[in-house]
């Protein structure tokens, strides 16, 4: 689990998929993406496929629900394709919850978090019209490059790695 002021990110499991689909199940969070909301069964069959990880050993698939400690609510999701030291991250914050800075704080955490690990460049690619994402990816200290692939831009930190004591 990461913890951050106000959140707990808490691995993903299968039992998270009835809740979360009720968080993701407005439309207008596919906006940018593409596709709609799933349904609690087709989350569900999702989330295992993502909890048994990736089929390739080099790549780790790393995923955990957003829960407000406060609310004891689940509110969106965080996850990080990581690949040698290279993680490519996104987030998801259901609509009741945006605005209050929970995608922010969580994109924050996520990044801290990957810091301790071993990755050392963080990759995340949100589309060009999607100025709340911007900020989130901004405020998680990635900066927007002029590459655009499928339509999205590619924002992009380089992590220093802990000293050694």
């Amino acid at each position: 689990m990461i913890r951050t002021d106000r959140l707990d990110l808490v691995p993903l499991a299968v039992r998270h998929a009835a809740e979360m689909a009720e968080v993701l199940a407005d439309p207008a969070l596919h906006t940018f993406t593409g596709g709609a909301p799933l349904t609690a069964e087709a989350l569900r069959a999702r989330y295992e496929r993502l909890v048994a990880g990736s089929p390739d050993p080099a790549v780790r698939w790393l995923n955990w629900v957003i829960s407000l400690r406060d609310e004891n609510s689940l509110a969106g999701t965080v996850q990080a394709t990581v690949d040698g030291g290279t993680a490519e991250i996104a987030w998801v914050v259901g609509t009741p919850w945006q605005g209050r800075g929970i995608a922010r704080e969580a994109a924050r955490g996520l990044v801290t978090w990957l810091g301790t690990q071993s990755v050392r460049t963080v990759i995340a690619h949100v589309h060009p019209e999607h100025h709340a994402s911007a900020a989130v990816a901004a405020s998680a200290g990635l900066t927007a490059t002029g590459d655009v692939h499928d339509g999205e831009v590619r924002w992009l930190l380089h992590l220093t790695p802990p000293h050694a004591d």
